[in-house]
């Protein structure tokens, strides 16, 4: 009786391509949600202007009435969700896959990804140039312009990538969850901190989460076909 065959890459996509294949039309709806995202408030649309300002307002009138909430954002804001702090557990990972795991090359891979990305993102505020919320009572304050969110953008793209990570490892059940459920707090949470202070527009925050989402996706797309095109080599 002799052994089958191993099974050739188009028998195996069924099993091994399935998040892959998944992701190429998710990469294309970041794209295209982003780049609309990106003409509209470049082109100042009316509509869009008007209810980032709407809803801005209201979210001030109430960060102004509840200093203590305004303070407990402005502490997620500026330390637990600031972009240095994801960068610092970017570089923790990044660390580990080199000491722990020897994979120089996947520990690159994430760096770079998260310096292409912060890059990038610099660019686009520089390009649009976007003026952020102004107040006659602000409650706190931030520099540069405003479109995209680079804390929006910054725990997207690492948290994003450290999902990954934990997916590509194997890891599952309450870790796993639990890593989910930090990340997608900690996405969404942020997002929320900026417009609860005053220093975002609503669709400044809905450009940092799509461009990061993209960026996690190129990257990881990319890397996955890295990984296959040297093993079937």
């Amino acid at each position: 009786m002799h052994p089958a065959p191993p099974a050739s890459p188009s028998e195996a996509t069924p099993a091994t391509r399935g998040p892959s294949a998944a992701r190429g039309p998710l990469l294309l709806l970041t794209l295209l949600l982003f780049a609309l995202l990106l003409a509209l408030v470049a082109a100042r649309w009316n509509p869009l202007m008007d209810g980032d300002a709407d809803l801005s307002a209201a979210l001030h009138r109430r960060a102004v009435a509840e200093p203590g909430v305004t303070r407990a954002h402005r502490i997620l804001s500026d330390w637990v969700w600031d972009p240095w702090t994801m960068r610092a557990l970017c570089a923790l990972v990044v660390v580990a896959l080199v000491w722990r795991r020897r994979d120089p090359v996947l520990a690159a891979w994430l760096a770079v990804t998260c310096l292409l990305g912060t890059l990038l993102q610099q660019a686009l505020k520089a390009l649009v140039d976007r003026p952020r919320p102004v107040w006659p009572d602000p409650v706190d304050s931030a520099h540069y312009a405003a479109f995209p969110s680079g804390h929006a953008m910054t725990a997207t793209v690492v948290c994003g990538l450290l999902l990954w990570l934990l997916r590509r490892s194997g890891t599952g059940g309450a870790w796993w969850w639990t890593a989910l459920a930090l990340s997608v707090v900690s996405v969404l949470g942020v997002g929320l901190t900026r417009l609860w202070l005053g220093v975002h527009w609503p669709s400044d925050v809905a450009g940092g989460w799509l461009l990061g989402a993209f960026t996690v996706l190129l990257s990881t797309a990319a890397y996955e076909r890295r990984k296959a095109t040297r093993a079937q080599s």
